[in-house]
């Protein structure tokens, strides 16, 4: 692999008086706009995720979805962002994260008008398809500019932190959003809105952005490709119909099945490639390794703890879409907060505690949940421990992020961040059917406000228990890289 040629934005280190405490490092004017922009795209990437699943119904009525097939509007799009987002972090890293970026917004704002436009479903669900492929394109594209835009250390930390808050935030944005658009104007804003949005990154991107491009253009590794995105797509179609219609169904054990196959044939094809999509030293890292495992941990929970809410919201309250995305609101706080100190905890006290404090932090807000009843006054324990409960799930997301793409060259940014894109993306689209099994498999045939508190009581409680594993392992097997103390 060739080395990039990188633009360095961060300012030069100045000498400190000598018995002078050093002096916190700051951003540079352009550091700062380059930030704005980025975070301003993935913000609206993730808005994107979840602003018309609160409208699914309005959606299915206006073009005509029969109620079974609803679900593949939302479907469709995480399908291809997560299967196809660790191929377009590498395509970044060969070909130039600035032009695929740019690509993808274009990609994105084209796509949002035509499902605007949509009068069919044939037509709505090929615009999610491709919203989903400016997505896989966009997101590994913009952290691997934006980890390359602020060498590692207090910036970058604090980057990540900010990225992290506001990717979290825009997936309870989108509900918000979505169900004010629907009721004030139509579903159809919910994709126009992005245009306007787009037109301007695109606009201003090429003359705020520094590029890293490869001095070379070495081949990229089709068979690898072709095996982890059809095994991604795979495991994700399987999951969502292990969630639809049962984990026995032929329909789920093939695609589990073909997915898994896929995914092994992908690793040995890895281990003799001579330009691998993911060398294979990546793989052996620590580092990479269990912090894509906390990140996907954390996606899974947190926003499949949301689709648990929403139905005891909805379902076991009676309350409207509208309030139900409205209530969602103080978790986007809470994100938002968890990012901004996220960045200020991994440095004062590393990556792996963070990781592990985020967690039970998370769980314990999780598991107050199941003291949730029927009264309409529960309200604000979950109002509170969904507050609490952001707070740490953004601080172990912001400590996965760090982890996983610190101490490796610019390079192989687009790499580290396409794979904990795609790890975010898997967990985002896992979490909803694997807590929606658990929720059926407990409700049985019953019916009723009841039936359904019972069901999404035993899913918090798994939840709960999911988030407090996966972030004591991560914490523990991370000790034993060896990692300076400052990185935890």
């Amino acid at each position: 692999m060739s080395a990039s040629r990188t633009t360095p934005l961060a300012p030069a280190p100045h000498a400190t008086p000598t018995g002078a405490p050093p002096s916190r490092p700051r951003m540079t004017g352009r550091q700062k706009l380059v930030l704005t922009l980025l975070l301003g795209a993935q913000f609206m990437i993730a808005v994107d995720f979840s602003i018309l699943n609160v409208a699914l119904p309005v959606v299915g009525e206006g073009l005509g979805f029969p109620l079974s097939h609803l679900q593949w509007i939302a479907t469709s799009f995480a399908l291809t962002a997560a299967g196809f987002t660790l191929l377009f972090g590498r395509i970044a890293d060969l070909l130039g994260r600035k032009r695929l970026f740019i690509g993808g917004m274009v990609l994105l704002g084209l796509s949002s008008a035509l499902g605007g436009l949509a009068h069919s479903p044939e037509v709505l669900l090929t615009a999610r398809v491709l919203q989903g492929l400016a997505t896989a394109a966009v997101t590994p594209a913009g952290l691997a500019l934006l980890t390359t835009a602020f060498k590692e250390g207090p910036l970058r930390e604090r980057a990540l932190g900010l990225n992290g808050a506001l990717m979290s935030a825009g997936f309870t944005a989108g509900a918000i959003l979505g169900g004010l658009l629907t009721d004030l104007l139509s579903w159809r804003w919910a994709f126009f809105i992005n245009v306007p949005v787009a037109a301007l990154v695109v606009v201003l991107a090429p003359s705020v952005i520094a590029d890293s491009r490869p001095a070379g253009r070495p081949k990229l590794d089709l068979p690898g490709a072709m095996t982890v995105t059809g095994g991604l797509l795979l495991l994700v179609f399987g999951l969502t119909q292990a969630g639809e219609s049962g984990w026995t169904t032929p329909t789920t054990l093939a695609a589990l099945l073909a997915g898994a196959v896929l995914l092994v044939a992908f690793v040995l094809v890895e281990q003799r490639a001579a330009a691998p999509l993911v060398p294979v030293h990546i793989l052996k890292r620590r580092s990479v390794i269990w912090g894509n495992t906390a990140g996907l941990i954390a996606f899974v929970t947190e926003t499949s703890l949301v689709f648990l809410l929403t139905l005891y919201l909805q379902e076991v309250l009676g309350h409207s879409p509208l309030a139900t995305g409205l209530a969602f609101g103080v978790l986007g706080i809470g994100t938002v907060l968890g990012g901004t100190l996220g960045g200020r905890a991994v440095g004062r006290f590393g990556s792996r505690r963070t990781i592990v404090s985020g967690g039970i932090v998370q769980a314990a807000a999780t598991l107050s949940l199941v003291a949730l009843g029927t009264s309409g006054a529960w309200i604000w324990l979950l109002l509170a421990a969904t507050f609490i409960g952001g707070v740490g799930n953004m601080l172990m997301i912001v400590g996965f992020m760090v982890t996983a793409t610190s101490g490796l060259p610019d390079e192989e940014q687009g790499l580290a961040t396409g794979l904990a894109t795609m790890t975010q993306q898997v967990g985002i689209a896992l979490g909803i059917p694997v807590m929606s099994a658990v929720v059926t498999a407990r409700m049985g045939a019953a019916t009723g406000p009841d039936a359904v508190l019972s069901g999404v009581t035993v899913a918090i409680l798994v939840n709960s228990a999911l988030v407090l594993a996966g972030a004591l392992l991560a914490g523990a097997f991370l000790a034993r890289r060896g990692a300076r103390p400052a990185a935890g």
